[in-house]
């Protein structure tokens, strides 16, 4: 009978401690949950809304080249697409990249042109060399143009890392026994000016959201008349990160819409109407005339 080496049980813990994450992180109203009813390794572990916030933009960093950033050198043009991650994650935050990848994939938006993503590592363990690496994969799987620089990946220190996440309301925590961080699973929007503007949570992004996010985050600097359109019928939803349907808006377009579309009508009627009138108008006294002409011989004769 095989015997359960130490290795073999740290490995399953590790599995189930992730499962357990997991389940937890990208459950619904995970970002509400009270921390009483949260699992011991889990305390603390969840986001806390902090929209409108100011990301403090004098944050230090270091780029995936090493070279030492702040954070605020990617404020001041274009929407930032922030996620947190640590780079040996075993699962969840590859999760969470693909996911972002996906979503940045579907938006008609350049990236680096209209807006950049930052991913930033809250392990102080991972270096540059780590974030060459994530940096290197991902921006060569988005497969489309892109401004060079759209995308970086970021490595700092404690004290940077835990004022960033304070500002975000992004709350992790160490577990000993697995190695491994908790935490939750989302992206968020910051506007050009470095203030936090939208959440997605979990790890599947709508494209629809992001594109509709990125585009309030932009003040309409990004984006078509359809896009506008849309954030009339859509609104974001702080307790689920979605953007949803508001029947009262849709219910308000489609009366006007019908009130147009019942205005053109009736201005095309009256004014077939009226022509028609003017053509009768005009054709009478020829009319007259040629009757006349006809009736004159036949009563001479």
């Amino acid at each position: 009978m095989s015997k359960t080496t130490p290795a073999m049980k740290s490995g399953m813990f590790c599995v189930s401690f992730c499962a357990a994450v997991l389940a937890f992180a990208t459950a619904p109203g995970w970002a509400q949950q009270p921390a009483s009813s949260q699992p011991a390794p889990l305390l603390g572990v969840g986001i806390s809304q902090r929209l409108n916030r100011q990301v403090p933009a004098d944050l230090t960093f270091r780029d995936e080249a090493g070279k030492g950033v702040r954070l605020g050198d990617y404020f001041g043009k274009q929407p930032v697409v922030l996620s947190l991650v640590y780079f040996n994650c075993p699962f969840m935050c590859t999760e969470v990249l693909n996911g972002e990848l996906r979503a940045l994939q579907g938006v008609p938006f350049m990236l680096g042109r209209d807006y950049r993503a930052v991913t930033v590592s809250f392990d102080p363990k991972d270096g540059p060399q780590q974030a060459a690496l994530k940096n290197r994969i991902y921006t060569g799987l988005y497969g489309r143009p892109a401004i060079s620089g759209g995308w970086h990946f970021l490595t700092g220190s404690q004290d940077s890392i835990q004022a960033l996440t304070d500002a975000v309301g992004f709350g992790y925590s160490y577990d000993q026994p697995s190695g491994q961080f908790a935490h939750a699973t989302a992206i968020m929007i910051l506007t050009p000016e470095g203030r936090v503007s939208r959440y997605f949570y979990g790890v599947q992004y709508p494209t629809r959201d992001v594109r509709l996010g990125l585009v309030e985050a932009s003040e309409g600097k990004i984006g078509s008349p359809t896009d506008a359109a849309l954030l009339l019928c859509y609104h974001y939803d702080p307790l689920t990160g979605k953007y949803g349907l508001v029947v009262a808006n849709v219910i308000r377009i489609a009366g006007a819409v019908t009130m147009l579309v019942l205005g053109i009508f009736l201005f095309l009627m009256f004014r077939q109407e009226k022509y028609g009138l003017d053509s009768l108008q005009a054709l009478q006294p020829g009319a007259m005339q040629g009757l006349k002409s006809k009736i004159t011989p036949r009563l001479k004769s």
